[in-house]
């Protein structure tokens, strides 16, 4: 038996607004095979968000245990944590999270330049993930001058561009109309086929949910049985 991709084991969150503590998440425990595609279905506030950040290493649990491919994420240092992040995980989010001063090309090809990756190399991977997705006329675009589909669009070739083991998604349609969302999605799915990546969908969505082969439900912190 294979080890999985990742294992989460007890996991808790909790944080202090003002003088309250807030327990977002209340002892989750999830394993991810390599090459899954699941869907975590939720709530607004359920703690979607709190739990794709522990996974992709942005935080760090109050209690509990990640293991990535068998390395526990608690072992590793801030500096190595960020490099596994970088070299693995690859993040769509929502408000896509675009550096307004360059344009599509160039985000798309700053992980690889963080990476230390050949520069020549990853402005050929960028290229080649833009005209993937439809936006290979919008190299030299910035994100004012595109719509909010060909941002996420950027978004996703940027998550991808490292070639990460696993893409986490928090609600990557949620800031789109219907159509367009759907073509997000298509893209998202097609992709992660051809890379073979893992991918963790976050969504409050059925529809979005419904497109992938496990669901699970994140209900007031806790995956419910």
């Amino acid at each position: 038996m294979s080890e999985p991709l990742l294992r989460a084991t007890g996991l808790r969150k909790t944080y202090r607004i003002g003088a309250r503590l807030v327990e977002v998440l209340r002892g989750v425990d999830l394993t991810v095979d390599a090459g899954e595609f699941v869907a975590l279905r939720g709530a607004s506030g359920a703690g979607k968000s709190t739990l794709l950040h522990l996974l992709g290493g942005l935080d760090r649990p109050n209690h509990g245990e990640i293991h990535f491919r068998s390395q526990s994420l608690a072992a590793l240092n801030d500096h190595d944590l960020a490099k596994l992040r970088l070299g693995q995980v690859g993040f769509v989010f929502q408000a896509y999270h675009l550096l307004p001063e360059l344009d599509a090309l160039e985000n798309v090809c700053l992980p690889g330049r963080v990476a230390r990756r050949d520069p020549a190399e990853a402005e050929r991977r960028g290229r080649e993930l833009l005209r993937r997705v439809g936006l290979e006329h919008r190299l030299e675009h910035r994100p004012a001058e595109l719509s909010g589909g060909e941002q996420q669009r950027v978004a996703i070739a940027r998550a991808l561009v490292n070639q990460p083991a696993l893409i986490l998604a928090d609600e990557p349609t949620g800031n789109l109309d219907s159509h367009t969302g759907e073509e997000i999605l298509n893209l998202l799915c097609e992709l992660r086929a051809e890379t073979k990546a893992t991918l963790i969908i976050a969504t409050h969505d059925a529809r979005v949910a419904a497109r992938a082969p496990r669901v699970v439900q994140l209900l007031d912190g806790q995956l419910a049985r």
